[in-house]
């Protein structure tokens, strides 16, 4: 995992607007998930989901999003999400998750109906959420940061053939909350992420923004 200064970062990232945030290469993405330890540890030992108590029969969330994930787990601290895992998936796979995703509640630009939201939603294993990012403090900001749930074959896929790694980042997770009560925004390191470069028609039918 690449980290950065979080100062550095935010020079040059978006204020506002439907932006997708992640660390990713010409071959991979970095996702981000946060379970309790039994589900956590045993990921971060075995390279995959099978096992654990993972559940293959309920929607599995993922986040490119560093700091939306550190909102929504607290920062390691929340009941349940105790674990943060960084999934470094295959990028044609988060590809095709961005093609499949469906918003979770009716989006009359996208689709002229609600029956034909419905329908929509039937068919794909993928939910897309747009929330309100958070900076390092919990604080909402006007950019959005994309969350993704999985489902049915695709979240099977994401279980184990589309991972290429996990990686346990609980240590460096409370490390880096230290660092930014210690120290504010001028301490804190995070992983790398920049603007996802997603196909225009994907682009397209997610609402994200050009600028």
């Amino acid at each position: 995992m690449k980290t950065e200064a979080f100062v550095a970062q935010t020079a040059r990232w978006p204020a506002q607007g439907r932006h997708i945030l992640a660390q990713f290469d010409a071959d991979s993405v970095v996702v981000y998930q946060a379970y309790r330890p039994s589900i956590g540890n045993h990921a971060a030992a075995h390279h995959d989901f099978l096992g654990g108590g993972f559940s293959l029969d309920r929607m599995s969330w993922i986040k490119p999003n560093f700091l939306w994930m550190m909102y929504r787990c607290g920062w390691a601290q929340k009941d349940g999400q105790e674990v943060v895992l960084a999934m470094t998936i295959q990028r044609t796979a988060f590809d095709m998750i961005l093609a499949a995703a469906v918003p979770s509640s009716h989006d009359p630009r996208r689709y002229a109906t609600s029956e034909d939201w419905q329908l929509a939603v039937q068919r794909s294993d993928v939910r897309l959420q747009w929330d309100p990012d958070h900076g390092p403090s919990g604080e909402p900001l006007a950019r959005r940061a994309i969350q993704l749930g999985l489902r049915g074959a695709t979240l099977a896929q994401y279980a184990k053939p589309w991972i290429v790694n996990i990686e346990d980042i609980t240590p460096f997770v409370r490390e880096q909350h230290l660092a930014f009560q210690r120290g504010g925004t001028s301490a804190l390191v995070t992983p790398r992420e920049d603007v996802y470069p997603c196909e225009a028609t994907t682009a397209q039918q997610l609402g994200i923004d050009s600028e």
